[in-house]
């Protein structure tokens, strides 16, 4: 039977599916639910320094081709989940789990990156770069110059694992000069992409969420093609020490197939997820194994990165 097993940042996982943050992963029950499934490992909901009770609601609706959102980081504060993480690394020591992380401004970004340094925390850290859903904040990772800043500063007291969460891009000459600044750094993954910031969706005359006046991070089907774009693109461009986490759009095993094949080393579910719950990582793993079985692949670096052009 093929092995959907991979490694991320030097750690070791039996299955390359996770969770997307953001999606069942804001309470330790959530996250339960995620561990005990045939996920690899999970991420934590992105947490900031104090608990956030996020947007007003209606802020998520699901939608025929995906979902839209503008949630507004809610989560429980960074202390929650580090101290479900510490406890779980002496339950559980032989598995690797995400922490997702921001600040709601540089210098709380890097208060919660020192907490991480300073505590006994052995898996790996993301820092989330796109949060299009927080009013008034720009999407970092848009802005060269103060992502080029924050990792700086941030690998200079910081030298535990360490990714990032990207959004979208759309142009090539911002592959380029995103490559550029993440290849300065001891990067260990860049996960591309978050939702599609400020899309709409309409039903009669009303738009389908509060916050924002309607706007929102668009998910799901819609944003596969946007995601596979970007995976490869940072796959050609990327020192090969630096991973690539494949998020968008996942629904099936073919789904997850052509993340891999685009460069990704492990895939996230969102919008699936939360629509079809813990089952659909059971369900997308045995679906990407029947499509390795019949092409013969054995393992993902059979075909990992390996997507063909037309001459």
């Amino acid at each position: 039977m093929p092995s959907l097993r991979t490694q991320i940042a030097g750690f070791s996982f039996d299955n390359c599916l996770m969770n997307a943050a953001g999606v069942a992963c804001m309470t330790v029950e959530e996250l339960e639910e995620v561990r005990q499934s045939a996920a690899g490992s999970f991420v934590t909901k992105t947490a900031t320094l104090e608990a956030r009770a996020g947007n007003p609601e209606p802020r998520y609706r699901d939608v025929p081709l995906g979902s839209i959102n503008s949630m507004g980081l809610p989560n429980q504060g960074i202390d929650y989940y580090l101290d479900y993480l510490l406890s779980l690394q002496e339950s559980q020591p032989e598995r690797t789990f995400f922490l997702s992380l921001v600040g709601m401004s540089p210098d709380e970004t890097h208060t919660l990156l020192k907490k991480v340094q300073n505590s006994g925390f052995k898996g790996i850290t993301e820092l989330n770069l796109s949060c299009p859903n927080v009013p008034g904040k720009p999407q970092i990772a848009y802005d060269f110059e103060t992502t080029e800043r924050i990792l700086g500063e941030a690998f200079g007291y910081f030298d535990k694992p360490l990714g990032i969460k990207l959004p979208p891009y759309f142009d090539i000459v911002h592959f380029d000069q995103a490559a550029e600044v993440f290849n300065r750094h001891p990067l260990k993954f860049v996960n591309c992409v978050n939702s599609i910031g400020n899309g709409m969706y309409i039903e009669d005359e009303s738009v389908v969420i509060r916050p924002k006046n309607g706007f929102g991070g668009i998910g799901g089907e819609y944003i596969k093609p946007t995601a596979l774009a970007n995976v490869h693109a940072f796959y050609q461009r990327l020192n090969p020490s630096i991973q690539i986490i494949g998020t968008g759009g996942v629904y099936t095993g073919r789904d997850a197939f052509e993340h891999i094949l685009c460069g990704a080393s492990m895939v996230q579910i969102g919008t699936a997820l939360h629509q079809q719950g813990v089952e659909v990582f059971e369900r997308v793993s045995l679906g990407l194994k029947a499509i390795m079985a019949k092409k013969g692949y054995e393992k993902l670096e059979d075909f990992k990165g390996k997507l063909k052009y037309l001459g």
